[in-house]
């Protein structure tokens, strides 16, 4: 019998205890080549990161230098970019436009989603295909339209011109196409069977959305508030375009005034690039798991 199940495992191609199995040269060669390259690209990556870190915590004169590592951390850079920049100031105003601003998305995004995903109305390819082919167009074409239209040339607004205003910075950016399409191929595939069930217990689109949908779609939704939280934090185009005064400037605004400011003060500047940086850090390692949930199952199918 031992002999016969040996015979059986030759012809299967399972290897038996014992035998140890070499693998081929090519193939430890080719895993040796990719992690060379992925090493290489992890110290491509990585190494502006540490040198920002490295040169907010060295002097004037250590950085002039060159050095890769600070003999003594200077602590008080932070302290010093934080109050002679306004930092407090612009980090608040960041705060409030970047809350406003992922709000406005999520609620935009979550109900252009789910109509173009489980209502049926006439139209619907047609106005998501158009409304998807907006992504091919660059930002700077629709820049200057955006910037008349709050200037309040195009359409009279309320309150008269929108700029230096908290709606001139976040308006334009409470609808995004990429978050609407992600979360309509999510909810595509939750499947029609939920809706019928839902219908018989007298449930309508609003609160088969709240009750339904929204509880099983706690991935996607993180993923499009984490790139919604990325893109309105480290904006800074848009909010230097329609601000001329320090009241609701942003954080990377309030870099970019203090580097042009500060001058040669390459350790102040870094210090201040740390500190716009921590916050994109926290929520992401804060949400990782959702993150990377998300972008596995959405768009797979729909």
């Amino acid at each position: 019998m031992a002999e016969t199940a040996r015979q059986l495992e030759g012809l299967a191609g399972v290897p038996r205890t014992g035998v140890r199995v070499r693998r081929p040269v090519g193939a430890t060669l080719g895993h040796l080549l990719m992690y060379a390259i992925l090493l290489v690209g992890t110290v491509i990556a990585v190494l502006p990161f540490y040198w920002m870190i490295a040169a907010s915590l060295m002097t004037y004169g250590e950085t002039a230098l060159r050095q890769w590592w600070p003999e003594v951390p200077q602590w008080a850079n932070y302290v010093e970019a934080w109050t002679e920049a306004k930092f407090s100031k612009y980090f608040m105003n960041s705060v409030v436009i970047t809350a406003v601003t992922v709000s406005g998305q999520l609620l935009t995004s979550i109900l252009a989603a789910y109509a173009f995903a489980r209502i049926r109305f006439w139209g619907r390819e047609v106005i998501f295909a158009v409304l998807l082919s907006t992504i091919m167009i660059p930002s700077m074409v629709t820049m200057i339209p955006n910037f008349l239209m709050i200037r309040g040339s195009i359409i009279p607004l309320p309150g008269g011109s929108w700029l230096n205003t908290l709606q001139g910075i976040t308006v334009p950016y409470m609808a995004s196409v990429f978050s609407i399409f992600l979360l309509r191929q999510f909810f595509a595939q939750i499947p029609w069977e939920l809706w019928d069930a839902a219908r018989m217990d007298g449930a309508s689109h609003t609160r088969f959305l709240f009750q339904i949908v929204l509880p099983i779609s706690k991935a996607p939704i993180f993923t499009v508030l984490i790139f919604a939280f990325i893109g309105a934090w480290n904006d800074f185009l848009w909010p230097l375009l329609v601000t001329t005064k320090d009241t609701w400037r942003p954080l990377m605004v309030g870099l970019w005034t203090f580097a042009t400011e500060a001058g040669p003060e390459t350790n102040l500047m870094m210090a201040g690039a740390t500190i716009t940086v921590i916050p994109i850090l926290v929520v992401y390692f804060l949400t990782q798991k959702q993150y990377t949930e998300g972008i596995a199952t959405s768009g797979l199918k729909g």
